[in-house]
């Protein structure tokens, strides 16, 4: 019989981080839900990556709680947040240069990391099969034998979220995943994000704002590590708070 989850999946309430004094997030709480897709936006140095690197296990907490699934994640080791469902993307692409597209994403099959696991990893045909499911998703299937240098940037940003989506995470947290790329493949990128939310909680920095149209979800505000503002994007736009901090400039 399957776990009964409450409503949201992620609660993350009253959460603060203090830096030599400085309060790089601040008292803040968010609940997302089950196979939501939600976007935060706020200036530089609001302190979106500092709450990704919170809620994945970078940085600890100074006070307030994180909840996944049930998991208290608070304190819990970065490594160990990976195990229940946690997959972090971060802003600069982080890929093997020298493999192919395909070995990106063997190597980041579960079973496959670790010394262990290289040791007594087998290229079965459940594997092969996923690594082509994956692939297709992101747009490079037909890029499967190119190593992975030989990839325009926008590529390389798919093939990490790709490497993500390998192990199937139940909460992907994605920091700027269209940073660099072209028009078209933003469309394609906004395509991608809305198919990957289905069956699991996806969490987006995005600073774009029509990028975030495309993406048609709810939408969290921060500002000086504080909620700012929450709602759709044309609730946000026309919110005066979001306009006279972060819209306006």
């Amino acid at each position: 019989m399957s776990p009964v989850y409450p409503h949201y999946a992620l609660e993350v309430e009253d959460l603060t981080v203090s830096f030599d004094g400085f309060k790089a997030v601040d008292n803040f709480t968010m609940y997302v839900e089950k196979d939501e897709l939600r976007t935060v936006i706020g200036p530089n140095g609001a302190g979106k990556t500092t709450l990704l690197d919170l809620i994945c296990g970078r940085t600890r907490p100074s006070a307030g709680k994180i909840t996944f699934m049930e998991h208290d994640l608070t304190y819990m080791a970065e490594q160990a947040r990976v195990a229940v469902g946690v997959g972090r993307k971060f802003q600069t692409p982080s890929v093997y240069p020298k493999l192919t597209v395909f070995e990106n994403l063997e190597v980041s099959y579960p079973s496959g990391r670790g010394v262990w696991g290289a040791l007594f990893f087998k290229r079965s045909s459940e594997v092969v099969d996923r690594i082509h499911e994956v692939a297709k998703r992101i747009f490079l299937i037909d890029q499967l034998k190119t190593p992975a240098d030989l990839l325009s940037h926008g590529q390389k940003q798919w093939l990490e979220i790709g490497m993500l989506l390998i192990s199937d995470p139940a909460l992907l947290l994605l920091d700027e995943p269209v940073a660099g790329m072209t028009v078209r493949e933003r469309e394609q990128t906004a395509d991608l994000l809305r198919d990957i939310c289905h069956g699991r909680s996806t969490i987006i920095i995005e600073h774009d704002m029509k990028f975030v149209r495309k993406l048609a979800s709810k939408v969290t505000v921060m500002h000086q590590g504080k909620l700012l503002a929450e709602g759709n994007i044309d609730e946000i736009e026309e919110n005066p708070k979001v306009i006279e901090v972060y819209l306006g400039h």
